[in-house]
């Protein structure tokens, strides 16, 4: 099957498009795509692969599928698309930042400037049709995702994987922690936030460990 996504990513996935899970999932969301409003837009799909190319990645952010409302997915976990007002989550991550680095909170909240600098946003799930949160797991995008982790944990040396609540860190089980860093809090979102999420440093922690293995750090 050729599916439209960036070539690194395509040589290293090229395997699973073949696979009888991924020719289902593929029929089940283009009828999804052509009878229900879905989101993000069906061009954005793969944004997350398309922006952080696989020899790019330095911090993989783990999330569990898009924005369900009007606007606002992109593509990218955690992210909205410019002159969309923050998510409740999303604003708790640039408060996060404003304290462990003391950096001013963005006017944007699309987050492509951290995926072009080797941020993969990855959500577990690549689609979710309007107004259903969740509508779309279980139907293969979560081994696909799960595939692209795997190739990244064994074919890659000292990144970061940031893994924020129970979902992302089962998810991230399979990680090699003896290769790279991961860190582990609860979610940002609201209910969580104040429970660990403020105050896990994991912005200046991620930074501190790719300058020690001589990467460059991220402007968050």
């Amino acid at each position: 099957m050729d599916v439209k996504i960036e070539t690194s990513w395509k040589n290293r996935l090229q395997g699973e498009f073949d696979k009888d899970y991924f020719i289902r999932l593929t029929e089940f969301v283009r009828e999804e795509y052509r009878t229900k409003r879905i989101y993000p837009p069906a061009y954005q799909i793969f944004n997350a692969f398309d922006k952080c190319p696989f020899d790019g990645v330095k911090v993989v952010i783990v999330g569990q599928d898009p924005y369900h409302e009007p606007g606002q997915a992109n593509g990218l976990c955690f992210s909205v698309n410019d002159g969309v007002p923050f998510p409740p989550s999303l604003e708790n991550i640039f408060k996060e930042i404003r304290q462990d680095l003391g950096a001013d909170v963005p006017k944007s909240g699309n987050l492509e400037r951290w995926a072009k600098q080797g941020v993969l946003l990855l959500n577990a799930t690549l689609t979710v049709q309007a107004h259903r949160a969740g509508s779309h797991q279980h139907k293969g995008w979560e081994e696909f995702t799960d595939s692209a982790i795997y190739r990244l944990s064994n074919e890659r040396e000292n990144l970061v994987f940031i893994l924020w609540g129970a979902y992302a860190q089962r998810k991230g089980e399979s990680i090699d922690t003896n290769r790279h860093l991961v860190l582990k809090s609860v979610h940002p979102s609201p209910l969580s936030a104040h429970r660990g999420f403020f105050g896990n440093k994991h912005f200046s922690k991620a930074n501190d460990y790719l300058v020690a293995h001589g990467k460059k750090a991220i402007d968050w």
